[in-house]
Formats: structure tokens, sequence, C-alpha cells
């Protein structure tokens, strides 16, 4: 089993259905009111260069339901890279806690402190990765369907959501098309990988230009912002290169029976209208709640398996 959770490419169909299920089953509890207290006295480190409200409430709030504690961490007040090198952060807290969710810019920083650390590390989102933003999303459509026979479009940016859940449907066997504007497609490394892993996995992974080629008849349509954290600057330029794929209702007329599916924040109007993000067939607070309960499910297999 992997040390860290950096990379859903890192782990076994196997292993994420257990993430799956646990995570399935700790819904259920929470639900019910019940608290299983399996992290006691285990402590997480937070460690934030982004802005974040889904990453930094349910993994603290999921550590604390779950019996445990978490510290928060900011970049003013850590200094990677100018109070402190990413090794002699990673080994100090390697001393002090449990565990280390780290959401950075720069994926190579969260790669060296898991290099340094003799803890978890946990990728809560990098400028190439989202991985806990996919198993969520993996539990949102397990709750409605085999995800095995799930067909899933993701239109707009291919950006670290997109890399994840196409590494998602890689590994797990899934059927994946995305589509996304020349010079805005995932990362060829990305898709190579996933292509790799899917020539083992029989999961379907596709990469076009044309949203209405990718939409049709599928399970499910995700999109999510055109301008991520840092491409402020491109804002005004990039709601022109990505005009034509916004998620509309001419769109979805191409698959009548999709859910709906954006990770958040969603800029309504733009790569998505607000009646179909608010709409009943949209998925986006069922995949917000999913990720309290990937996360724990995600910390207890890093720390109890």
């Amino acid at each position: 089993m992997p040390k860290d959770f950096l990379t859903l490419a890192d782990w076994t169909a196997e292993a994420l259905g257990e993430i799956l299920a646990r995570a399935q089953v700790l819904r259920s509890l929470h639900r019910s009111g019940e608290r299983p207290q399996t992290l006691q006295g285990r402590t997480l480190a937070m460690y934030f260069e982004k802005p974040s409200l889904r990453t930094h409430v349910t993994f603290e709030a999921g550590m604390e339901q779950l019996g445990g504690h978490a510290v928060l961490l900011r970049p003013e007040q850590v200094g990677i890279g100018t109070r402190e090198t990413p090794r002699d952060v990673a080994l100090n807290l390697s001393r002090w806690v449990d565990v280390i969710m780290a959401r950075t810019f720069s994926h190579a920083l969260i790669e060296q402190l898991a290099e340094e650390a003799s803890i978890p590390i946990i990728n809560g989102l990098t400028d190439l990765l989202h991985p806990c933003q996919a198993m969520a999303d993996l539990q949102t459509i397990a709750a409605i369907m085999d995800p095995a026979e799930a067909k899933i479009a993701y239109v707009g940016d291919g950006n670290n959501v997109a890399h994840s859940l196409m590494l998602l449907c890689a590994v797990m066997g899934m059927q994946i098309c995305i589509a996304a504007p020349e010079g805005h497609q995932p990362a060829v490394q990305i898709q190579r990988k996933a292509e790799k892993i899917a020539a083992e996995t029989g999961a379907t992974i596709q990469v076009v230009e044309d949203p209405a080629t990718a939409v049709a008849d599928v399970d499910f349509i995700y999109t999510d912002t055109w301008t991520s954290m840092g491409q402020e600057d491109e804002a005004e330029w990039r709601r022109q290169v990505f005009a034509p794929y916004q998620v509309n209702a001419k769109l979805v007329e191409l698959a009548p029976k999709a859910w709906l599916m954006h990770c958040l924040p969603a800029h309504r109007g733009e790569e998505i209208t607000g009646d179909l993000l608010d709409g009943d067939r949209s998925l986006v607070y069922e995949q917000a709640e999913n990720r309290l309960h990937a996360q724990k499910a995600i910390v207890e297999h890093l720390l109890l398996a």
C-alpha cells in the first residue's frame, strides 16, 4: 500500500474500492448520528497555500468527528522556502503529528514533502491533481449506479480536477470523455499515464474538442471553473475561449438523463447556468458532502490499514 495519497495513479482499484466502501459506511453512520472514534489521539496537520472552504472544513471536521485533532498551518506561518526548507518542515512535522494534508500550488512541493516525511502525506489539491475530490465524486456516482457502468463527460478546462477524474476512471475501469479546447486539454503526461493504466483495467479514456460529442447519452456531465486559482489575470480571455463549453440547457438536451456534477466553487452563468446547478439533476452538494466522508476514509486507510 502506498504511504501517501498524492495521485490516484499510485493506487489499485481494489484499494480505492475499500476506501469507497468505508466512505459509504461513514456517511451512513454520520447521518444516523454515530461518530466512531477510530482516530482518537491522532493529529492531522493541514497546510494551505490556497484559499479553501470544502477542503479545510471537511478535513478538520472529519478528524474531530473521528476523535482526532487537526492543526491549521498557513504559508506565512510556516514559511516553506523562506524560513524553512520542505525537508525541515516534513521532518519536524513527522515527529509531532500523524498525517499531513497539504494544499499547494506546486505539485513538486507535495511530492518533496512526501519524500522527506516518514508519515503519510495527503494531496488536498495541487495545480496538477485533486485526488480527494475525485474520491468524493466516485462515492457520489456509486450512490446512483455501478461506477463500472457509468459514462462520464467532463466539459471545460483540462485542469487538476479533469486530471484526477481521468486517473480515477483509468484505475477503476470506468468510461470518461473530456471535451476541452485546443491548448487547454489535459496534460499529455497525465493522459498517457491514464491510457497506460486503462490498457490494463479496460477503462475508456477519450479527449475531444467538441462538447456535443462528449456528452451524447452520458450518465454524468461534469464541469469546473474556467479560471483556476492563480489564473485570475486570464479570466476575461478565458471566458471567451470557453464560452462554447458552457453546460447549459441546449447541451444537456443531448443527455437528458444525465446527472450534473461540479466540484465547486462555481461561477453561475459561466461554466454552468444557475438553473442547472440548482436543478433536480444537480449533484454538487452531494459531492461536497461526500468530501467529508471520502477523506475520513482516506485518513483511516493511511493510518489504520
